[in-house]
């Protein structure tokens, strides 16, 4: 009977992966970065939620305050310049106002402004995460794509695909995880994830041919990890994981598998 995966020992593993797979990630990445960009370069209006917010005339504490927007008033967003964001009111008077002042107010749908700077603060803002991380699928080498949902500051929802490649089989496999950041406050955090999927495994020409078949069986996974937040938009994350396997043998097969790589936030 074929196992899930090959040890380097009897393998030599070549990192080849379906090109329309990656492809499709690269674009689905690419088009995300772009919407990104396209809408940070469009004009936004916020509203003043606060009794009142100082405009300045120029960027920084120490410009004098020209105009004060009183509550309820809509300004419109004009440019940034570090932190602080040139604005123009409904009576045409422009001036300068702080990153913090600006997330005093909302937007059109009445939701908080949030600002996604790259800092550690719009870190702890983000709403997703997308990611690539490499590492030993018990001790075949393996590539894994992975997307998180934020539900909270600790707990996330995410879907990951994982695909392994070695002289006696190839393994391809998906997980629907569930994980717990312990302190989300620190830039260096350990996780703890819970997941289930289903593995598939592929023999190699030569093994089909002597009469082994490909399968599919039912996977869970129990992990940790540590994250560690790198700079600007960019995280990167090591991770160990338990896999059990239910095939359909007297016994399940068990997996270990390591992952190093790296993530982005939006």
């Amino acid at each position: 009977m074929l196992p899930l995966a090959a040890k380097p020992r009897t393998c030599k593993v070549a990192m080849t992966f379906y090109p329309l797979f990656y492809l499709k990630y690269l674009a689905a990445v690419s088009l995300l970065i772009f919407t990104q960009a396209v809408l940070s370069e469009e004009l936004i209006q916020v509203k003043v939620v606060e009794p009142y917010l100082n405009i300045h005339s120029g960027p920084a504490g120490g410009y004098p305050v020209i105009h004060v927007a009183a509550k309820g008033e809509w300004v419109t967003v004009l440019k940034r310049r570090t932190s602080w964001f040139k604005v123009s009111t409904s009576d045409d008077v422009q001036g300068w106002i702080k990153q913090d002042d600006l997330h005093l107010t909302e937007s059109s749908q009445g939701s908080a402004v949030k600002l996604f700077d790259g800092s550690f603060t719009s870190f702890s803002q983000r709403d997703m995460e997308f990611g690539m991380l490499g590492g030993s699928f018990d001790g075949t080498p393996s590539l894994t794509l992975f997307a998180d949902w934020i539900a909270t500051e600790n707990i996330s929802a995410g879907l990951s695909l994982t695909q392994a490649l070695g002289d006696l089989s190839e393994n391809q496999y998906f997980l629907v995880n569930v994980q717990h950041t312990t302190f989300p406050d620190w830039r260096v955090s350990p996780y703890f994830s819970l997941g289930v999927g289903k593995i598939r495994t592929q023999p190699r020409a030569n093994l089909v041919q002597s009469g082994d078949e490909a399968r599919t069986s039912d996977l869970y996974a129990v992990g940790v990890g540590l994250r560690y937040y790198l700079a600007r938009n960019f995280l990167v994350k090591l991770e160990y994981k338990n896999l059990q396997a239910l095939t359909s043998r007297d016994e399940n097969e068990e997996i270990e598998e390591w992952k190093l790589g790296f993530a982005v936030y939006f």
